[in-house]
């Protein structure tokens, strides 16, 4: 069986991107980005505290799936949009939209583990 064409792939990580954005992200905008700075967290977002975290093979497991999933989601966004604006995007484009979030997607993990 041949397989015509990968959209269906993209779309998948599209949508997996974008629940997985939908859910966490607003958490760690509310987290990181609010009370982080207002002092409401505590001693829990100290740097110290952040990298033991993120040091345990789960926790940065799931950080990389979310890194991950994301930028594959705004990848998708991006390559689309710029056809709805008019562009109509070629190779080049979808090269260089979906290959910063492979690359990223590969290069994540080398820092995390």
């Amino acid at each position: 069986m041949k397989w015509k064409h990968n959209e269906p792939f993209f779309w998948g990580l599209f949508g997996a991107g974008g629940v997985v954005s939908a859910f966490v992200v607003p958490a760690l905008v509310l987290a990181l980005g609010l009370l982080g700075p207002l002092g409401l967290s505590g001693d829990t977002l100290t740097y110290a505290h952040m990298k033991a975290l993120v040091d345990q093979p789960l926790i940065a497991l799931i950080l990389w799936g979310v890194v991950a999933l994301t930028l594959w989601h705004c990848a998708h966004r991006v390559f689309h949009g710029l056809h709805d604006l008019g562009f109509h995007p070629g190779a080049v484009a979808r090269v260089f939209t979906y290959g910063v979030a492979a690359l990223v997607t590969v290069v994540l993990p080398l820092y995390l583990f």
